[in-house]
């Protein structure tokens, strides 16, 4: 498989966030764009990449469902190593993308090869199944995370969320009516989407500065 990438941000950058995508949407889907470009324009370089059953369907093979979340996480550690990043590393993605990441962070972090965790969306369950929770490797996470997670989202809410058995590690950042996507609606909180993505690269770059020391 060869991975390839799609880049935002300057190449001097600091740092890179290594981002995957959801289960259903692509790495071009408008929720990983306007996160992307965000995070670039307030100094990251981002790359994106795509698990083989996403990029399959850009060459005609069809629509294949998304595998099961861990067996994706060799296609991660390559796209890392394909990658080959220099300076600080941060791993994650969106939704689905960001749950294999967390899959595979404890061993990189403990290498030295990644400084954090960065996921946007976080999966904690499948819509209206709460009961079928994904977050038993998050308890005793020892890597540096941060979570970015809409109050309303139907993988995890707020509400649910909170009560949780997690990892010490992992830190929020709740975003005010955001959806899976971050998306709030602005008539009922006031917040539009310009917003979250404004308090979304401020807490991260702030993240990223104290976990890279």
């Amino acid at each position: 498989m060869v991975t390839m990438f799609l880049f935002d941000g300057s190449d001097t950058a600091s740092h890179t966030i290594l981002l995957a995508h959801g289960a259903g949407a692509p790495m071009d889907s408008a929720s990983m764009t306007k996160s992307a470009q965000a995070l670039a324009a307030s100094g990251s370089r981002v790359a994106r990449f795509e698990f083989g059953y996403m990029a399959s369907r850009r060459t005609g093979e069809g629509r294949k469902p998304p595998p099961r979340a861990d067996t994706l996480r060799g296609e991660y550690l390559a796209a890392i190593d394909a990658l080959a990043a220099e300076g600080s590393l941060v791993i994650g993605g969106k939704s689905m993308g960001g749950r294999v990441a967390s899959m595979v962070a404890d061993d990189l972090h403990a290498s030295g090869s990644i400084a954090g965790l960065l996921c946007l969306g976080y999966p904690f369950h499948p819509p209206a199944k709460p009961d079928q929770l994904r977050t038993a490797h998050l308890v005793d996470l020892k890597t540096p995370a941060l979570i970015v997670q809409g109050t309303r989202d139907q993988f995890g809410s707020r509400d649910e969320v909170t009560g949780y058995r997690l990892s010490e590690n992992i830190e929020f950042l709740w975003l005010e009516d955001g959806d899976h996507d971050l998306k709030p609606r602005k008539t009922i909180s006031g917040f539009s989407e310009a917003d979250h993505m404004t308090t979304l690269t401020k807490a991260v770059s702030e993240w990223i500065g104290r976990i890279s020391r």
